[in-house]
């Protein structure tokens, strides 16, 4: 079984390699029932904010414990199972009011795809830097710029056997039901855009976005991660192709431009 220590050298190297401007975050859903209700030491948190400015705070190097009394954001208390969605997302009017869709229709469908708990099922939620792990978290969610993402990617395909990823997204809860649920539920890692409310209420930059997977999966993410930095990644980053590519072609811009002297 994977230890604290562990969690805390591997979000340590995978830092180091990818060159992370922050911390890897861990997430741990503590569940009504599980033995792991056991685990939280902590209080809720006395601050009210949403689950995505919790990601942000342990980016940043923070602890927060979330339960239903702290819980800001009404579409995540609703996916983690603390309340119900209110009335105005749970039509799709809501979305209208914010510019986001033109049709109730489409926010209706939208909120009813979600992947959430069950009311209840969830007691509280610890967010909290991987590298400075209380406890094994379920899930890991890296925020950065896309194309570190990336190589997590291809460390947890090899990790797969080769197989290809697919990622599920409604641009709407990226970082609740996206990075968080759907990689707890589905045992898999999932990765997308980012989305209106986490870019809105984070600072989340433009060129940045966000991924999540499964906790077991880490060591063998970072082991290959520790492969890929031996070769691909450093001669990905020096662009050697594209400079070969400039300088073959500057030959030729100079000798077309001789010949036609």
């Amino acid at each position: 079984m994977t230890t604290t220590d562990e969690i805390t050298t591997n979000a340590e190297t995978m830092k180091t390699v990818l060159g992370l401007r922050g911390s890897p975050v861990g997430v741990r859903i503590i569940r009504k029932g599980d033995e792991s209700e056991g685990d939280a030491s902590e209080p809720c948190s006395t601050r009210h904010m949403r689950f995505c400015q919790a990601l942000m705070r342990a980016r940043h190097g923070m602890r927060t414990v979330l339960c239903g009394e702290n819980l800001a954001c009404p579409a995540a208390a609703r996916a983690f199972g603390f309340r119900p969605l209110p009335e105005p997302l749970r039509t799709g009017k809501g979305l209208i009011g914010f510019g986001i869709t033109s049709e109730e229709s489409v926010g209706k469908t939208m909120f009813e795809g979600m992947t959430t708990f069950e009311q209840g099922e969830v007691v509280r939620l610890d967010v909290f830097p991987l590298e400075a792990s209380p406890m094994v978290p379920d899930v890991v969610v890296v925020e950065d710029e896309v194309e570190k993402l990336m190589w997590i990617v291809l460390a947890s395909m090899h990790a797969h056997g080769g197989k290809r990823v697919t990622a599920s997204t409604a641009v709407l809860q990226a970082t609740c039901v996206d990075s968080t649920i759907i990689p707890f539920r589905e045992q898999k890692l999932n990765f997308f855009f980012g989305c209106y409310g986490c870019r809105d209420a984070t600072d989340m930059a433009p060129g940045e976005s966000i991924i999540g997977f499964p906790s077991a999966d880490l060591p063998a993410i970072v082991l290959h991660l520790d492969y890929l930095v031996k070769k691909a990644l450093p001669h990905s980053r020096e662009k050697h192709a594209l400079k070969a590519f400039m300088h073959e072609s500057e030959s030729k811009d100079k000798g077309q431009s001789c010949s036609t002297l």
